[in-house]
């Protein structure tokens, strides 16, 4: 009782000293006594507080990296908070506040605990966490651990968050200039419908990339990378991209350029996407007209070439290879088109893009892929004859076979009849996307293909229909089908 007694006197005066002394004696005292504490303590301690900067608005990607960290490494000896947005299905946690969580490297122990104060006549929080190492090894350990937290919470991000879609939004660049949804895209490399060389290489091209940041900074080149993708509508520009995105684990930036007012805004937009990124400009030859950019520096007119368009050729040639390029590291740039002969030569050339990757209609490892896909089909009796239509030019996209397919996905048989009808239809010249909707033609036998591949463009022009495909020549273009048929039966039967 005694003790307790002295200590509540103790109090006592230490709450009649704090009343009697000036308020700047009193802060001077806190300080002495936190730097006799410091001087006395074996650790020493480091605050990461979540924002720096003038009025506190700046995110400091320290205290992010090391809320990453944490939530990589799962310590299992604190107290976590659990939480989950509405656009993701992953729970993250962080550690609770006031609560430390212990960690150990190169054979030293470490500590992070995490302070969440509330600002004083204000909702607001202010968080900070606080590394605790070894005083007589920090400067030693410092720097490596805090490499070793940025690369870990790098990796992580990588890997295993929810990923994003960014599009540009009008005339907003300067505060936000994009808005984003999660991005979940099924396509894969394993799902698309492409032959297996350029599958390989493709990955092995993404591969080398993601793993070269070293080899980059070591010649001088910023970290990047340019596609074009080229070929017709539905050749699998668009899941290619999401496949790509998927395999690095990178955000996705679709920019519509009709969207950006200037040079300016582009540039703007161009330093507020993030490393690790996919920035896709699709139909680059029908987005802006940058062709007359060459013209009108020919002629010498003095008229105001922006007017006609936002975005110069030129501003865009600086963005995807020049200074303003280099603003950040690991991002691939894509371009698709219909037509690579529509696009500028200036824009295709290497080290703008890199790699050029033609899409087309689908050979038949794809239409196999396809099968496989949408139909559960690993042979089919009809493969035979759809790879001959496939080697006499009645290949269709990988667009048109995947809706046939689909289309038809209850019954194999008549899907796999339904491709081979519309291919066989092509070779004939007929419109495909009108026929394949027909149940005699998808009822056709086989044979069509290896018979049409005998006569040679004059004759299939004359014996087939010339023009679109309107309902009263597909009436005729049917007659003709059940009429070969019926001969080439009797043929087969003599």
């Amino acid at each position: 009782m005694e003790i307790l007694s002295q200590i509540w006197s103790l109090l006592g005066l230490l709450t009649l000293i704090q009343n009697i002394l000036p308020t700047q004696l009193l802060a001077w005292l806190h300080c002495l006594s936190d730097s006799l504490q410091d001087l006395l303590s074996p650790h020493s301690s480091f605050d990461i507080p979540e924002f720096t900067g003038l009025g506190g608005v700046d995110v400091n990607e320290l205290y992010r990296q090391a809320t990453l960290y944490l939530n990589s490494i799962n310590p299992a000896s604190t107290r976590l908070s659990l939480s989950r947005s509405k656009s993701s299905t992953r729970i993250s946690y962080s550690v609770a506040p006031d609560h430390t969580a212990v960690d150990s490297f190169l054979g030293h122990r470490l500590s992070w605990t995490h302070h969440v104060d509330t600002v004083e006549d204000s909702d607001e929080e202010r968080r900070t966490f606080t590394l605790r190492l070894p005083k007589h090894s920090r400067l030693a350990i410092i720097a490596p651990y805090l490499d070793h937290v940025a690369a870990r919470a790098a990796e992580f991000e990588r890997v295993l968050l929810d990923r994003r879609l960014f599009t540009n939004n009008a005339g907003g660049a300067l505060d936000s200039g994009w808005s984003s949804v999660s991005f979940r895209h099924p396509s894969t490399f394993e799902t698309l419908a492409l032959e297996p060389e350029m599958k390989k290489q493709l990955v092995e091209d993404l591969t080398a990339f993601a793993d070269s940041g070293e080899f980059y900074k070591r010649i001088g080149r910023a970290w990047k990378r340019g596609y074009l993708l080229y070929g017709p509508p539905g050749a699998g520009k668009s899941s290619l991209i999401a496949a790509m995105a998927n395999f690095l684990r990178y955000d996705v930036y679709d920019l519509d350029l009709s969207k950006v007012k200037d040079n300016s805004e582009l540039r703007a937009l161009l330093i507020q996407t993030t490393n690790r990124s996919i920035i896709v400009i699709e139909n680059i030859d029908c987005s802006i007209d940058l062709t007359g950019d060459r013209a009108a520096a020919r002629k010498g007119s003095g008229e105001d070439v922006d007017d006609a368009r936002r975005v110069t050729l030129s501003g865009l040639l600086n963005f995807t290879d020049g200074l303003w390029s280099c603003c950040g590291e690991e991002r691939v740039i894509v371009f698709t088109t219909n037509d690579r002969g529509a696009v500028d030569p200036a824009l295709l050339r290497r080290g703008r893009m890199d790699v050029h990757v033609s899409l087309g209609t689908c050979g038949m490892h794809a239409v196999r892929e396809l099968a496989r896909n949408y139909l559960g089909l690993e042979s089919h009796a009809l493969f035979d004859d759809v790879e001959k239509c496939v080697e006499g030019g009645g290949s269709l996209t990988p667009a048109q076979v995947g809706e046939i397919m689909l289309r038809n996905r209850r019954d194999a048989d008549v899907a796999v009849k339904a491709v081979l009808a519309a291919m066989q239809a092509k070779i004939w010249g007929a419109d495909v996307d009108v026929v394949e909707g027909c149940d005699d033609v998808s009822r056709t036998q086989p044979g069509l293909c290896e018979w049409a591949e005998k006569f040679d463009g004059k004759k299939r022009k004359d014996h087939i229909y010339r023009g679109s495909c309107n309902w009263e020549s597909k009436g005729i273009f049917l007659v003709r089908l059940k009429s070969f048929n019926k001969s080439d039966s009797g043929r087969r039967g003599g």
